[in-house]
């Protein structure tokens, strides 16, 4: 049987939360519910507020239209100089 290459992995990054254990109990039970891990329920938790709050905007595309605040701090005449490389 011929081998099947893996897909290439995606560079993830770990995020704690410290929650109350009514909290985590409530997380248990609603991953068990949806037949998932507590990992995957509260990434597509995430995801789905994500979604809401900033709509169709790219979510990985850093520009100064996606974020506002970044925006403030890439506006300076110093920063205006890596606009012209």
């Amino acid at each position: 049987m011929p081998r099947v290459a893996a897909p290439p992995t995606v560079k993830r990054h770990r995020v704690s939360l410290d929650v109350s254990p009514d909290l985590r109990r409530r997380l248990r039970m609603a991953a068990a519910r949806r037949d998932t891990t507590m990992s995957r329920y509260v990434l597509d938790a995430v995801q789905e507020q994500l979604r809401r709050d900033l709509g169709a905007q790219d979510l990985l595309a850093l520009t100064a239209r996606a974020d506002p605040v970044l925006a403030e701090l890439w506006d300076n005449r110093r920063d205006s100089e890596y606009d012209r490389l």
